[in-house]
């Protein structure tokens, strides 16, 4: 959050908090941001209406290459035009499995984790 608005980090795709990776790279970023004034240039709204921001530290450190950088986040080329793979560490798209099976249309792989990870009640 930026003074109170929900914002996504511009052109990458980091790990749902409930997902594997998820607390760490939500603790990671606000680790990197603590004690720091974050400028947000916002860019557009997505379809969820968060607002989609460029995000930079006081010493002009973009964060979403900062999460990509430390593995907790990976490039999303339909957004971003490929500006953070040259970032990824290696196994970064292994590792964020669910992120990048999302990017490349595998929605199926998505839900079989919430299915297994929520199972529905039966009827008995």
């Amino acid at each position: 959050m930026v003074q109170k608005t929900q914002v996504r980090l511009f052109g990458i795709d980091a790990p749902e908090l409930d997902h594997p990776y998820g607390k760490k790279a939500k603790w990671a970023l606000i680790s990197l941001c603590r004690g720091q004034a974050v400028r947000a240039e916002v860019t557009e709204l997505d379809d969820y209406g968060r607002a989609v921001a460029r995000c930079y530290l006081n010493d002009g450190r973009d964060l979403s290459a900062e999460m990509v950088r430390q593995g907790l986040a990976i490039d999303w080329p339909k957004f971003s035009g490929g500006r953070y793979r040259t970032l990824e560490v290696p196994g970064a798209r292994k590792k964020l499995w669910l992120a990048d099976a999302r990017q490349k249309g595998r929605i199926h792989v998505w839900e079989q984790f919430e299915a297994k990870r929520n199972p529905a009640e039966t009827d008995d």
